[in-house]
C-alpha cells in the first residue's frame, strides 16, 4: 500500500533545539547580570547548565534555583524576583526573535501537503510547551489537526511504542503506511520501527548516534531535500 502519512518529532528534527536553547540561556544570564546579579556570566552560565541537568529542561524554576545555588551578595540589596524576571523576559524575547525551523522545513511540508500526504507530530514533552513550539515555529498550518500527538497529553512517554500505536489507531492507518522522522535513534527510530512503521533518522542536529545501539533506520538524512528525493524515488511521492 502507498505511503499515506509522514509524522515528525519536533526538537532537533524540525529546528535545532540545542542552538536555540544555548542562545536563550546566554541571553537570560546576561540580562540577570545586567539586572544586578553580581556573579561573572561564565560562572552563572555554567551553574545554570548544572541546574538544568539536575532538574530537567521541563522544570519551571531554573533561575530561582540558580540564585539559591549561587547565593549572590546582591540579594541583600535587591529583590530576587526582579533578577529572575529579567532572565525569564530575556529567554522569552529570544523565542520571539530567533525560534525558527530549519530553512528546508516549510518547502518540504508544502510539498507533502500538495502531494496529498498527511503530516503530523509525535513529540515527547509537556503539552503546552510542545504546542507553543509548533505555534511559534509557524508549523500549525501545515499539519493535519488530528495528527498532533504530545506524550503528556496522551499519557504515554517515548520510547514506549504505545505512543506511536496510539497515533496509528487515532489516524486509522496501518504501520507500513506511515513514515516517522526523528533525531533520537532510541526514541524516534527503534519504537516506530518495531511496529512496522518506516523510520527515518534525521541526524543533522542529533545529539545521539547509532554507534552501539544496534539500530538500523530505514533511511538516514541530513536535510529534507534528501528526504524529498527518497520519497520520490522509493515511495512515488511527488513531494
Amino acid at each position: 500500500m502507498a505511503l499515506r502519512a509522514v509524522l515528525f518529532d519536533i526538537d532537533d528534527t524540525l529546528f535545532s533545539t540545542t542552538d536555540f536553547a544555548g542562545k536563550a540561556r546566554d541571553n537570560a544570564v546576561r540580562a540577570m547580570v545586567e539586572a544586578g546579579l553580581d556573579v561573572p556570566e561564565v560562572e552563572a552560565r555554567r551553574e545554570l547548565e548544572e541546574v538544568i541537568a539536575e532538574f530537567s529542561s521541563n522544570y519551571d524554576h531554573h533561575f530561582d534555583k540558580l540564585l539559591q545555588r549561587l547565593r549572590p551578595a546582591c540579594l541583600d540589596e535587591r529583590n530576587q524576583a526582579l533578577i529572575v524576571a529579567a532572565g525569564v523576559a530575556a529567554y522569552h524575547d529570544t523565542k520571539f526573535r530567533e525560534l525558527a525551523p530549519f530553512d528546508d522545513v516549510y518547502p518540504f511540508l508544502e510539498g507533502l501537503v500538495a502531494a496529498g500526504i498527511r503530516t503530523g507530530i509525535i513529540t515527547h514533552g509537556w503539552t503546552i510547551k510542545q504546542a507553543e513550539k509548533l505555534v511559534r515555529l509557524g508549523l500549525v498550518p501545515y499539519l493535519d489537526p488530528k495528527a498532533v500527538f504530545i506524550s503528556d497529553q496522551i499519557g504515554i512517554s517515548k520510547p514506549n511504542p504505545k505512543l506511536y500505536q496510539a497515533a496509528l489507531q487515532d489516524l486509522g492507518l496501518e504501520p507500513h503506511e506511515v513514515m516517522y522522522v526523528g533525531d533520537n535513534p532510541e526514541h524516534d527510530v527503534a519504537p516506530p520501527q518495531s511496529l512496522g512503521m518506516i523510520a527515518v533518522w534525521a541526524r543533522r542536529a542529533a545529539k545521539h548516534g547509532l554507534e552501539g545501539t544496534g539500530i538500523e533506520p530505514d533511511h538516514v538524512i541530513d536535510s529534507f531535500e534528501e528526504l524529498t528525493a527518497i520519497l520520490r524515488e522509493r515511495y512515488g511521492v511527488g513531494a
